[in-house]
């Protein structure tokens, strides 16, 4: 460290260089400390900008896990009272096969095409099939026998 009451009352100029030396010597620590401090902070904001939008990523993953659990909650809720309606109404549910093979039958409205919309649907599902669905098929079959019999 200077003294400067030396520097002032220095006759020299040697130790005027010299306290010309050291300030300039401590001009750049003091600068590249300052840049450091700056790159430090520049860093710990990006990092907390980082974890601040992984924190609101977590937060609406659980505000969404939440929302799920609930409409599960109730979904089973509902199927729980549909079920005991069927219960004590001694109903069978209608199942959304029966729906599906409904509609396959929809826009059929005379004899020959009832029966060709029939062998289609057997040739599309018949469980042989790679992808075959044998309940859709018994399906298919109880529609059209009972359109047979509405003929």
């Amino acid at each position: 460290m200077i003294d400067w009451e030396e520097v002032i009352n220095a006759e020299s100029v040697e130790e005027l260089r010299e306290a010309k030396r050291w300030l300039f010597q401590e001009n750049m620590r003091l600068e590249n400390l300052n840049r450091r401090t700056m790159q430090e902070r520049k860093r710990l904001k990006e990092e907390n900008l980082f974890f601040e939008k992984k924190l609101a990523i977590l937060q609406d993953g659980f505000r969404q896990l939440e929302e799920d659990r609930r409409r599960l909650e109730r979904e089973r809720q509902s199927f729980a009272s549909e079920r005991l309606f069927y219960k004590q109404s001694r109903e069978e549910p209608k199942y959304i096969g029966e729906n599906i093979a409904e509609t396959l039958f929809r826009s059929v409205n005379n004899p020959l095409a009832l029966r060709k919309r029939y062998k289609d649907l057997v040739k599309i599902f018949h469980p042989d099939n790679l992808f075959g669905d044998e309940e859709l098929v018994q399906m298919i079959n109880k529609e059209f026998a009972r359109r047979r019999r509405e003929e």
